[in-house]
């Protein structure tokens, strides 16, 4: 089995090293390169081509949202997961037009992270609860100028709730009685709505 190329861009040395740690004990994944700023970056896509790129683009002047479009143009086979600290919804917003993927905040753990990774390579969307709840903010403000409904089953809005209420998906699972992996589905469904919106 292929493994999945990670290339891991953040300006901050120990964000760095505790994504290459821990994506490094996941016999999945080979990180193959570190970028500390833009410049870093393109030289390493180039060489590398990786499967995923990790990417904090809130840490101006060494990565900038302008980051996310640079690596569509010179790595379009590259999956791209945003994990930053970002807060901002008009910038979080503006990244995941830009063609990112998946995105998690700093706050998220290991298990998130990994799951994360894993989905990014596969060309599947994976969004945190904050950035989730953002998403489904906006697509119901925007569903308040027509009044369409938004398109969710009964079960879609019971884990939307749950994940509102800050319970990741391990515990959903367990609340629901559902598999982990039929909550992730169900989540992906949601994302794809709340995308469709905007």
């Amino acid at each position: 089995m292929n493994k999945i190329a990670v290339l891991i861009a953040d300006s901050q040395y120990l964000v760095r090293q505790g994504l290459w740690r821990l994506l490094s004990g996941q016999s999945q994944f080979d990180i193959v390169a570190e970028a500390a700023n833009e410049e870093e970056l393109i030289a390493l896509l180039e060489k590398h081509r990786p499967d995923v790129v990790t990417l904090d683009y809130h840490q101006p002047p060494y990565f900038k949202p302008s980051t996310v479009q640079l690596i569509k143009t010179l790595a379009p086979q590259a999956h791209l997961l945003i994990i930053s600290s970002d807060n901002n919804k008009s910038s979080i917003y503006q990244v995941l037009e830009y063609g990112a993927n998946s995105f998690l905040t700093k706050t998220c753990g290991e298990q998130e992270i990994v799951d994360a990774v894993r989905a990014a390579a596969k060309g599947d969307k994976f969004f945190c609860s904050k950035v989730l709840d953002f998403i489904l903010e906006r697509s119901f403000s925007k569903n308040d100028d027509n009044c369409a409904p938004m398109p969710l089953s009964p079960r879609e809005v019971e884990i939307v709730r749950l994940v509102a209420k800050g319970l990741i998906a391990k515990e959903i699972a367990g609340t629901l009685n559902l598999s982990t992996h039929t909550v992730y589905t169900h989540r992906k469904n949601i994302m794809k709505k709340g995308i469709d919106y905007y």
